[in-house]
Order: C-alpha cells, then sequence, then structure tokens
C-alpha cells in the first residue's frame, strides 16, 4: 500500500493518512483481513511521528475499519466489504437526491467539496 502525505496541506498528516486508508479499503485495494504496515514502519517511510500514524489507525477504528490488537498490529476487519457495499448504497442514495433536486453531477460535486474543506 503507497500512502503519501503532503506536510503543507491544510489537513492534518493523520487524517490524510486515514484517508488514503479509507480510499484503499472502499476501492478494494485493501481486503478484509489484510494487515496494514506497523506504525513505526509506516512512520519511518512517511517520515512522520509514530503517534500520528497511531492517530491515523485509532480513527479507522474508530470508525469499525481495522481492529487494532496489542502485539500483532492494525488489520482491515473482517466485515469490511459489508461496510462498503453499505458506503455505496448510501452514495447511490446520495445521487438519487441530487438527481431529484435537478443538480448536475459538479453541482453535486461542488457541495460535497464545499461541505468537507
Amino acid at each position: 500500500m503507497l500512502l503519501r502525505v503532503d506536510p503543507d496541506s491544510s489537513t492534518g498528516l493523520a487524517d490524510q493518512i486515514a484517508s488514503q486508508v479509507r480510499g484503499a479499503l472502499m476501492s478494494g485495494r485493501l481486503q478484509p483481513g489484510e494487515k496494514l504496515p506497523a506504525a513505526r514502519e509506516l512512520a519511518a517511510r512517511l517520515d512522520v511521528n509514530m503517534h500520528t500514524v497511531l492517530r491515523a489507525y485509532s480513527a479507522l477504528r474508530d470508525e469499525g475499519l481495522i481492529e487494532l490488537r496489542r502485539g500483532r498490529g492494525a488489520q482491515v476487519r473482517s466485515d469490511v466489504n459489508l461496510r462498503r457495499a453499505e458506503f455505496e448504497q448510501q452514495v447511490k442514495e446520495l445521487i438519487d437526491a441530487a438527481n431529484h433536486l435537478g443538480l448536475s453531477r459538479d453541482e453535486l460535486i461542488h457541495h460535497i467539496d464545499k461541505v468537507t474543506t
């Protein structure tokens, strides 16, 4: 899994890491049961503090996407495919709602960008 962080971004480093792992999960690049890099290893690779990676992993755990086990590291939850399916259903519902309101794809993306920045 290739992750990158931008230290000049207004988005915090832990948020950048969590977002990229989340994206890998939703796209299927990370599979259920797959181990994530050890926090110390990923921190060294990204040139960030280990606690930054741990904050990202904790956020992903709190979202129910990964499991954290002392001594065993971080691992994608086995039910993440179900969560991906639920997410895709929610996206479809959002698109349907936007279509119902007469919003174009670009307008929908604009609204998404507005609430996420």
